[in-house]
């Protein structure tokens, strides 16, 4: 469902403008649609007043909780069940924040992501998307949205864009406190200038190298790392939002001093922020994280070269919190249920990346 679906169904029962922002408002701020002190019958059309039971149960479902995970570093990670079946993962995170995702799989194909070992299943719906919010909203305050859960937020960029407008109008969230995380794509830098709401931007960088980047990210689209720092850059300085650049250490293949120096080159004087997250390992595979010395060596030496950098640790690593974890491991069991042996293996280097991403980005 999108959100142009529930206007259409406000209006068809009769719903004047303020009473279509009213119920839109009350629903993103997980409130009921009873809520104030007027009662409705003073004000509310009588087909839009009676329907509003059978609408709010409607919305309810659209984003349903199957199982919560909490981590001892104040995150948990949610099991969300919509209303077809299909399962997307929210975070908790800590600081008031929420990370939401955008698609049931994804199509990039990056290698340190287990979301999208299966490809793209389907496009997660703009309300749906608020639905996550609204879940989160129902369980702890809510004051950031980052889009870095499950999927590649460009590929779904109308849906996206409907509910960061809508969330930082009728929901309350600051535009800056909305944040559009990428793998860097031109739709995306032709498309947030355009929307009133002009959330803050993320982009998963991960190395300078052209040829790694895309052996890293096999299905990005093909630009060149300077060329996406000089777009972020500008969309940074239009908008008065530092780019939060994700970065996450592989032991060996990009936390090398020539990196750190093409680094220096490509951001040094931007208005940006560095984060860095050490790769979580998973068992069997061969890759690691860089040692606690390398990578705070890597830290001090791009703060002392003039880059802001920030070293972050994955949100919820206790509780899997590596996309797509939590939605392999229920179809593992559904899949043990049927007496159907199956064999799933993580990604390589994910196993609470991006979380740690989506609480890189929530705590700026």
């Amino acid at each position: 469902m999108n959100i142009d679906q529930i206007r259409q169904r406000l209006r068809s029962l009769g719903a004047g403008p303020g009473h279509e922002q009213r119920a839109l408002r009350l629903w993103t701020q997980a409130k009921p649609q009873n809520s104030g002190k007027q009662a409705l019958e003073s004000f509310m059309p009588k087909p839009l007043r009676e329907a509003l039971p059978a609408l709010e149960a409607e919305l309810a479902g659209l984003a349903q909780l199957r199982s919560e995970h909490p981590g001892a570093d104040g995150s948990a990670r949610l099991l969300v069940g919509l209303n077809d079946g299909q399962t997307v993962e929210t975070v908790l995170l800590p600081r008031e924040g929420v990370c939401v995702s955008s698609q049931v799989g994804c199509a990039v194909g990056c290698v340190f992501c287990m979301t999208g070992r299966d490809g793209l299943i389907r496009q997660v719906g703009s309300a749906e998307i608020v639905a996550q919010v609204v879940l989160a909203r129902s369980m702890r305050p809510v004051r950031k949205v980052v889009f870095m859960g499950m999927g590649e937020p460009a590929h779904n960029l109308d849906n996206v864009c409907d509910a960061i407008q809508l969330l930082g109008q009728e929901g309350g969230i600051g535009h800056k406190s909305l944040v559009f995380s990428t793998v860097g794509d031109e739709r995306v830098f032709e498309r947030l200038p355009q929307g009133r709401v002009k959330p803050a931007l993320a982009l998963s960088l991960h190395t300078t190298k052209p040829e790694l980047r895309r052996e890293l990210l096999p299905r990005a689209p093909a630009i060149d790392p300077a060329e996406l720092v000089a777009q972020a850059e500008r969309y940074a300085r239009a908008t008065g939002y530092p780019v939060q650049y994700q970065w996450t250490l592989i032991e060996g293949v990009n936390d090398g001093d020539d990196e750190l120096d093409a680094i220096v080159h490509l951001i040094k004087g931007h208005y940006a922020i560095m984060n860095m997250i050490p790769y979580n390992a998973v068992d069997g595979l061969g890759w690691r994280r860089p040692s606690t010395e390398r990578t705070t060596e890597i830290f001090r030496s791009l703060n002392q070269r003039g880059v802001l950098t920030r070293l972050r640790q994955s949100a919820g690593q206790d509780v899997e919190a590596g996309c797509g974890q939590l939605r392999a491991r229920e179809a593992l069991g559904r899949g043990a249920r049927r007496g159907v042996v199956s064999i799933v293996a993580a990604a390589p280097g994910q196993s609470g990346d991006v979380a740690a991403l989506a609480a890189a980005a929530s705590a700026e």
